[in-house]
């Protein structure tokens, strides 16, 4: 017998709530089995989590902070992952974002008119992160290097020339040894909603509203699209597949970038050892799991901010181990990932006499 996937041509609205949610109470299971395994009350467990995430004003700042690097990067790389171009490579963008916006701050900022501060930091960030994605499209338009190689190691260099910077030339002189540069002038601070949450929200609706406008209203969206579901159509009708590589990891980089100038600027205020923690990874997931919605980006990264926060307000308030939050956050993930294969694909099973008979027919 031999199983295999079909893609489905459409799915029922029943479906696309009903898997979601099903997939969600399935994760809920085996996390309280592995609650139970350390000997932690599930459900005061799943309370803590939810308290310490949307319980209140505070813990829903919390929240959305974490939320705001997830949509840009989600967003950015939703965008090349459109049209099949593998870019696992935001949490490079995104420390070359926050290089740029900190090199304006701490050493332009006193030749730059107060009230162009904040956007000179921005444009830095998307430029930065926008080159920087555009090594790896160049290679791969020009020679067909592969994608996924170039950008993953490209996170490297950019995780390393961060931390040699702040560990380095760009080292706080009166930062009694803490890793991080000084922290920049008020002027290249991002304004404060509430709590910590700034105006990098803004940022991610904007970049939502631009990544949806641009793939359903434009021609650049429609030729990514078309790509996307078949590389080879669009090369028949005439549609340019490297220029459109090289349009859309500007876009893709760009997105990540402004997501490490919004961390720089409006949460720590300085270049620091935290800027590339794994956001561009996560990235990846929230853009599937979102199915490549742009809006849909908003929501999930909004929810996987609450996981974060969840999962750090266990481990200190039940005392529990710091791995026992990341499986959790593993386990919803790996159950939420798995629904959506179901939801885009049946299982077919064909026993191998139907597959002989078929293929005798076809002979006869």
């Amino acid at each position: 017998m031999r199983i295999t996937f079909e893609k489905r041509l459409e799915r029922s609205r029943l479906s696309i709530i009903l898997v979601p949610l099903f997939s969600f109470i399935m994760a809920l299971l085996f996390g309280a089995v592995i609650l139970l395994a350390f000997g932690v009350n599930p459900l005061q467990a799943y309370a803590v989590m939810v308290k310490g995430s949307l319980g209140s004003i505070y813990a829903l700042s919390e929240t959305l902070v974490k939320a705001i690097p997830l949509m840009l990067t989600g967003l950015g790389v939703s965008i090349s992952f459109r049209m099949l171009f593998w870019n696992i490579g935001a949490e490079g963008q995104l420390a070359m974002g926050g290089i740029a916006a900190a090199f304006v701050a701490l050493f332009l900022e006193p030749y730059i008119p107060s009230f162009l501060v904040l956007p000179a930091m921005m444009l830095a960030a998307v430029l930065a992160g926008a080159l920087w994605g555009l090594i790896p499209a160049a290679l791969k338009a020009a020679i067909g290097v592969n994608e996924i190689l170039t950008t993953l190691m490209m996170n490297y260099i950019a995780i390393l020339f961060v931390e040699y910077l702040y560990f380095g030339p760009w080292r706080d002189p009166e930062g009694y040894g803490f890793p991080g540069t000084a922290q920049f002038p008020k002027s290249a601070w991002l304004p404060i909603f509430t709590g910590r949450v700034h105006i990098g929200i803004l940022f991610a609706v904007a970049a939502a509203a631009l990544t949806w406008f641009i793939l359903n209203y434009t021609k650049r969206g429609y030729e990514i699209r078309l790509i996307g579901q078949n590389p080879r159509a669009a090369r028949y009708t005439g549609v340019n597949i490297s220029r459109n590589i090289i349009v859309v990891m500007l876009l893709s980089g760009g997105m990540a970038g402004l997501a490490g100038m919004a961390e720089v600027s409006g949460i720590a205020h300085r270049l620091y050892s935290g800027l590339t923690s794994g956001y561009g990874y996560t990235a990846i997931i929230i853009a599937w799991l979102a199915s490549l919605n742009p809006w849909g980006i908003l929501l999930v990264a909004f929810l996987m901010g609450g996981l974060i926060v969840g999962g750090d307000q266990i481990q200190i308030a039940m005392q529990t181990p710091a791995a026992v939050a990341q499986v959790l956050q593993g386990a919803i993930l790996f159950f939420m990932l798995g629904g959506s294969i179901f939801a885009n694909y049946r299982i077919r099973t064909k026993n191998n006499r139907e597959k002989n008979t078929s293929g005798a027919e076809q002979h006869g």
